[in-house]
């Protein structure tokens, strides 16, 4: 049987466990995934380890293995930019293929207030669920990276 924890600034992790979801993000994200210390940001991000919106982390774990996480932001915003951002999702390779993804995503959509926004990468297999749970892609986002 799986747990699912969600962690916030009312719930926070300890330092153990902030430990233990960065680690399997970086591990998880497979190439799609992001340094160590841009995963820890967000994670604190959420958490409101940093002066920040918030957010929440679903945890989802067998036993006190971690096989899925998610990290939501609150952006602070609503309306045009939607209140929240998903940051990260991953599950462990074994677990793959179950319907745990979108028992992930059903939770953070059940627990985030307001709507969600996510980027995806168009090859990203994820997208395909993204769209079965309702996210629409209206924008093609464009960065400047200033040096």
């Amino acid at each position: 049987m799986n747990d699912i924890v969600i962690f916030s600034s009312k719930n926070p992790a300890t330092t153990k466990e902030n430990e233990a979801i960065v680690d399997f993000l970086y591990n998880h994200l497979d190439e799609f995934g992001d340094p160590k210390e841009d995963i820890t940001k967000a994670v604190n991000y959420t958490l409101k380890k940093t002066n920040s919106f918030g957010g929440f982390v679903i945890s989802l774990t067998e036993g006190d293995k971690i096989i899925g996480a998610v990290v939501v932001n609150r952006t602070g915003m609503d309306g045009y930019i939607p209140e929240n951002i998903l940051v990260y999702i991953a599950i462990s390779k074994n677990y793959r293929g179950q319907g745990l993804g979108e028992k992930l995503m059903q939770t953070a959509i059940e627990t985030a207030d307001g709507d969600i926004a996510l980027h995806v990468e168009p090859d990203n297999p994820a997208r395909k669920l993204y769209e079965k749970l309702g996210f629409t892609s209206k924008y093609l986002e464009m960065r400047y990276k200033k040096n």
